[in-house]
């Protein structure tokens, strides 16, 4: 249920009603869209463990673009990256649907072209506004589906080496995008449609290199000496994904996602 809290138009302010049991309420001011699930994440010297509780929902979520007007562009950029992850894994996802198709591209598109405006102008309201409603839409299909490769590399990559959670999405993204394309072409067809992009791959990394943030992991402080590692540690346990992983083939996608090449 959507209740409208201000006289502004829904886009710009609204309350969402989500849960019963978890906290009062959440007001985000980044776009990463997990205040919409029950998903939380534990990191601890032996990495990080992710599950799901019903009492992480909030009751209410309650979205204010006019709270995001300072929100540095950066922060914006890369907090819209990993929703913008949430939905293309979405967009495979061995449980996925009809519906959670649909508003995973429309999430994508709506968040890459508020992005675009954010940061030619920061304090743009309806720009900031559509931000929120693409986060929310991310966060639907991340409460709703099963995730893959991508959230198992970012989340062995950020929990052993302490790499800033966001920009490891934003850096990663494009890589997995690549090496999946050959396994689920109408999921990334529907990718580049939403970028307005040739593939979706070149789309997502040429969205990271237009919001000028870092594009390889080099950049946010992974040493390629744990390449080797990171590979063994994100296919030690099975795990499902639209295409077969060995350490070979990841520790080839790390390899990329590290010198920042632009993938095909």
């Amino acid at each position: 249920m959507i209740v409208p809290v201000t006289p502004v138009t829904l886009k710009r302010t609204y309350a969402l009603s989500v849960g019963v049991v978890g906290e009062p309420a959440s007001v985000p001011t980044t776009y990463s869209g997990s205040e919409m699930t029950t998903i939380y994440g534990l990191t601890d010297r032996d990495g990080k463990t992710t599950g799901r509780d019903a009492r992480v929902l909030p009751r209410v979520v309650i979205y204010d673009p006019m709270l995001t007007l300072d929100l540095p562009v950066r922060v914006s950029a890369v907090s819209a990256l990993n929703a913008i992850a949430h939905a293309v894994e979405g967009l495979y996802a061995k449980d996925g649907n009809p519906v959670v198709d649909l508003l995973a591209e429309e999430a994508i598109g709506t968040l890459a072209g508020a992005l675009r405006t954010i940061v030619r102008a920061p304090r743009d309201v309806d720009a900031r506004g559509d931000a929120l409603y693409g986060a929310w839409l991310c966060g639907l299909v991340l409460g709703s589906v099963g995730m893959a490769l991508h959230h198992k590399l970012c989340h062995v990559l950020g929990g052993t080496w302490d790499l800033p959670h966001a920009e490891t999405h934003a850096v990663v993204l494009p890589h997995v995008a690549a090496f999946n394309a050959v396994a689920v072409p109408d999921a990334m067809m529907r990718v580049a449609r939403a970028l307005g992009r040739p593939t979706a791959a070149g789309g997502l990394y040429d969205l990271v290199a237009e919001l000028d943030i870092p594009t390889s992991l080099a950049a946010i402080g992974m040493p390629e000496s744990g390449l080797d590692r990171a590979a063994a540690l994100a296919t030690a346990n099975p795990y499902w994904n639209p295409r077969s992983v060995d350490v070979d083939s990841v520790r080839a996608l790390l390899g990329d996602a590290w010198s920042g090449r632009r993938p095909d």
